[in-house]
């Protein structure tokens, strides 16, 4: 889920808030610890999208069906097609198509050197074995789809589909809404990874279908990938542009008042919530220039809180289902602006 800075205003609004989670102007401040950069792990992306645009027949293209079967399978939903020789007919047909071509060569060409991206994809994926042992680094693809899928995270395998994540002003751009297109870039590649991989370790009650439920669990996510990744800024986490964090830290006591007002926390209604959590350009249950996702940038500044009047460490918080418990051992007070 890449491209939202201006750290020095937003520390200057919440430098309660962010404490040692943010990244200061010392490049020290958020460095990882040796001992998670010194873990003994690599990352190596494969370009697909180069095998697959350079395959010409369909013996070429069950060569690679047979060669990645996890990705035919997961990816390209093998299991849909008659047999294999039907899938890779299909791909010999796509793979012809002269727009999808120039589209794959405007990726080529933006994308020409992903070493940047493998590093930085290396760093996250040794905080996240240093907190969670468990974790296996999972095998990494880039693709291009034609737009037909962003991002895949599972367990085993990650596929990104490079044709997302040209910049704004590129010609070829996704048919989705433009409040939620800009937040596909670069810059927000690693921080959507590392959110998709949260939801592995963030621990819920099935029970609990309250907004307040909703928010914690959002929170819990954001505040994942900022231990994680403690150098990246709040803007490419939550997909807020750096003047609307500052609006909402400024306009805090007042949005908090909204929710606690209108006893929103334990509202069970789908649609009411959906107001507060799900995507929009914006919340207009409280304001047209306020961001959507409101309720989960409240749950990630009551998570934050929560931890750190706690003193918890990462693996316990992400294992704490019991949101009331989070939510009133927060403390959650709105921060007044400086």
């Amino acid at each position: 889920m890449n491209q939202l800075l201006k750290k020095s205003l937003f520390l200057a609004l919440t430098s309660v808030l962010v404490f040692f989670y943010s990244c200061k102007s010392d490049p020290d401040a958020c460095a990882l610890d040796s001992d998670i950069l010194d873990l003994d792990l690599e990352v190596k992306i494969t370009r697909l999208e180069d095998e697959f645009f350079g395959a010409k027949t369909t013996a070429d293209y069950l060569f690679l069906l047979d060669k990645y079967p996890d990705f035919a399978s997961n990816f390209l939903q093998e299991s849909l097609y008659e047999s294999p020789e039907s899938l890779a007919a299909s791909l010999v047909e796509v793979h012809q198509d002269s727009a999808l071509r120039v589209l794959y060569d405007s990726v080529n060409l933006e994308f020409a050197d992903i070493t940047t991206l493998e590093k930085e994809l290396e760093t996250a994926f040794k905080a996240v074995k240093y907190y969670f042992p468990d974790f296996q680094v999972p095998k990494v693809y880039t693709f291009v789809s034609g737009f037909n899928s962003d991002l895949i995270v599972s367990d085993e395998m990650i596929v990104i589909g490079l044709d997302y994540f040209l910049p704004a002003d590129h010609t070829f751009q996704p048919d989705i809404a433009r409040y939620m297109a800009v937040r596909y870039e670069k810059e927000y590649l690693v921080p959507m990874i590392v959110l998709a991989i949260s939801s592995k370790y963030n621990i819920t009650n099935p029970a609990d279908n309250t907004l307040l439920s909703e928010m914690i669990y959002y929170g819990k996510a954001y505040h994942f990938v900022k231990a994680i990744m403690p150098c990246t800024s709040d803007q490419y986490i939550i997909g807020y542009t750096p003047d609307e964090i500052a609006e909402c830290f400024d306009n805090e006591e007042y949005i908090w008042a909204h929710f606690v007002e209108n006893e929103l926390l334990y509202e069970t209604n789908p649609f009411e919530i959906r107001k507060y959590i799900g995507e929009a350009p914006f919340t207009d249950a409280i304001s047209t220039k306020a961001p959507g996702r409101l309720g989960r940038w409240l749950g990630w500044n009551i998570v934050d809180d929560y931890r750190f009047n706690q003193d918890l460490d990462l693996p316990v918080l992400m294992m704490e289902s019991d949101v009331e418990k989070i939510f009133r051992q927060s403390g959650y007070r709105p921060r007044r602006p400086e």
